[in-house]
């Protein structure tokens, strides 16, 4: 299959962010005093690893190279968040992201004419995500003690407000290259 130039940008895309994705988490994983959460979070870091092999393999396996991009999706949380002040944010905004990636993918599965290298490269890595989603609410329902729902709650609102913007920003930045997928969302 050839991939067009928006579907090599777009799955160029997903790599780049699953990239940044590792970095983030084992620059946190080193932070963390061992614990469950130390584990978690490794484990997370290693997820997103593989998830950059998965696409680094599924675009070549449709004949290409990853492009290389100046940046991802999450360099824009920075920009739009600033950085996160405790592992409870660490924790808030990771929920948030991971449910941006579970609806993208989401989205991507119900496109017409998406590839069947694609579908499972989606589908491997779905798995993953449906996990990180778990974990990550358990950590905030046990942090809830020491920082208090509210202060919870809070977060998770600032940061959907925050991704909801970078979302949109996204879209009227790279909508063209992305969109197949708009006519699929529900919303």
């Amino acid at each position: 299959m050839t991939l067009s130039e928006n579907d090599l940008w777009l799955l160029s895309f997903y790599r780049s962010s699953e990239i940044n994705g590792a970095l983030f988490f084992g620059r946190v994983a080193r932070t963390l005093r061992p614990s469950p959460l130390q584990a978690d979070v490794t484990h997370h870091f290693a997820d997103e690893a593989q998830h950059a092999q998965h696409w680094t393999e599924c675009i070549e396996d449709l004949g290409h190279h990853a492009a290389k991009l100046p940046g991802s999706y999450q360099d824009q949380y920075l920009e739009a968040v600033g950085l996160p002040t405790s592992l409870m944010e660490v924790m808030a905004i990771t929920q948030v992201f991971e449910k941006r990636v579970i609806g993208q993918y989401q989205l991507h599965l119900r496109a017409p004419d998406t590839h069947p290298r694609i579908r499972q490269t989606i589908e491997t890595i779905m798995e993953d995500e449906r996990w990180h989603v778990k974990y990550v609410r358990e950590a905030l329902q046990q942090m809830a003690q020491r920082y208090g729902q509210e202060r919870i709650d809070a977060a998770l609102a600032r940061f959907t407000a925050a991704d909801e913007e970078i979302y949109a920003k996204t879209l009227a930045e790279y909508g063209e290259r992305i969109g197949f997928l708009r006519a699929t969302d529900p919303r």
